[in-house]
């Protein structure tokens, strides 16, 4: 594994406003910029990675070269977006910053993004370059962007001048549907010198940022099988999982499917209950109504009988009680005694009814009465013709049996 410290150069031209890259310039540069600090970062522990801008009032550095992946990743944020690109002063502070480097055995590598018109000319760019050559260190070229007034040639140029054993690259990347970090991940930038750890920081990159990969998972099972092995192990476990709660939710609604059609045939068990119960009530009430009709028919007819032959009745049924007890027989037998005097004193009271001078001498004994009054001498004839009448009917009748 390479052992460097890297200084990123950011263009934040005006020219990075256009949106000819997905979604801006400037967006799709920062993104390419957080994976490669994430790159270097990861394929050693001791690199370290610094930030720099190249445009706006002037070449200003956001961290010095360190190993806190967060702190280099937050100086990203609220960057202004402005003035015009100054390469030349840019690399030289770059690498002025490399210079103060903690570990003086890292190699040093700058990181230049040029998205504007280059304004310097092949020869101060071949000074610069010759100068970083002679303190060794090395400098890749992201070319986005503009293209006018020969900048190819110059950045080549440029290039030319500072390369030694193939150390130093140039990527051009043209303007397309494909993100900038998509176009950078196959590259020698991201990829390194051949360095299988960088190679895997590469991957690993592409991978947290949802990258073109041919791999499952974005993970070369070669450079890195635990990791690929882990991810395919975490995968099946969720979809295990997932079939559980499925087949789970499936078994619920069955049951409940079940639970409905049990209630409903209750509900009609409780229906019918309810309708059997209720017809018998009917029956019943029915019943109590055929009684009473009954009794009521009975009684009807007990009024509506000869009173001689209800009182036969009656004594026939008093009769046949009284030979059980003799209390009651002596009972009966004092009740008719009474009920015989009842029916002699009658007659006694008819005559005194038909007495005409015993009637006129009551009546004049009454306040405001007067016996001579021709209305209530037809009251008295009348009274005596209806006991005459009565008399009659009863001479007529045959003596009842009274005792048997």
């Amino acid at each position: 594994m390479v052992l460097e410290a890297t200084m990123i150069c950011i263009d934040n031209s005006e020219w990075m406003r256009n949106g000819d890259y997905s979604p801006t310039r400037f967006q799709a540069q920062a993104d390419a910029v957080n994976l490669i600090c994430g790159a270097k970062t990861q394929s050693n522990p001791e690199n370290t990675v610094g930030v720099l801008t190249m445009a706006g009032k002037g070449v200003r550095v956001l961290v010095t070269p360190t190993s806190d992946l967060g702190k280099i990743l937050a100086c990203m944020h609220g960057l202004e977006v402005g003035g015009e690109m100054n390469l030349a002063a840019g690399i030289q502070v770059a690498q002025l910053a490399l210079k103060h480097r903690q570990n003086k055995k890292q190699q040093q590598r700058i990181i230049v993004f040029a998205g504007s018109p280059v304004k310097y000319d092949k020869k101060t760019l071949e000074m610069i370059g010759r100068k970083l050559k002679k303190n060794s260190v090395a400098l890749d070229i992201v070319d986005f962007g503009e293209d006018d007034d020969g900048k190819p040639e110059k950045l080549e140029a440029l290039l030319g001048a500072v390369n030694n054993n193939d150390s130093s690259h140039i990527v051009h990347v043209p303007s397309g549907p494909n993100a900038l970090s998509d176009v950078l991940i196959s590259t020698p930038i991201f990829t390194g010198d051949g360095e299988g750890g960088s190679g895997f920081a590469a991957a690993a990159a592409a991978a947290a940022a949802g990258g073109v990969s041919g791999f499952d998972f974005g993970v070369d099972p070669n450079l890195d099988p635990e990791l690929a092995l882990a991810l395919r192990v975490s995968m099946e476990e969720e979809r295990a999982r997932q079939e559980a709660a499925a087949k789970k939710a499936a078994e619920e609604a069955s049951r409940q499917e079940k639970g409905g059609e049990q209630q409903s045939s209750s509900q009609d068990a409780t229906m019918t209950e309810h309708a059997n119960v209720a017809a018998s009530d009917a029956d019943k009430k029915s019943d109590l109504m055929d009684d009473e009709n009954a009794l009521l028919q009975q009684a009807l007819a007990m009024s509506m009988d000869d009173p001689a032959t209800s009182l036969a009745m009656r004594d026939t049924d008093m009769s046949e009680a009284a030979a059980d007890d003799q209390d009651l027989a002596l009972a009966l037998q004092l009740s008719v005694q009474d009920t015989g005097k009842d029916s002699t004193s009658q007659p006694d009271m008819s005559k005194l009814l038909t007495d005409q001078s015993f009637m006129s001498s009551i009546l004049a004994s009454l306040p405001g009465v007067d016996p001579n009054d021709p209305s209530v001498k037809d009251l008295l004839a009348s009274m005596q013709n209806e006991s005459e009448s009565q008399q009659k009917k009863n001479e007529d009748k045959p003596p009842h049996e009274e005792d048997k």
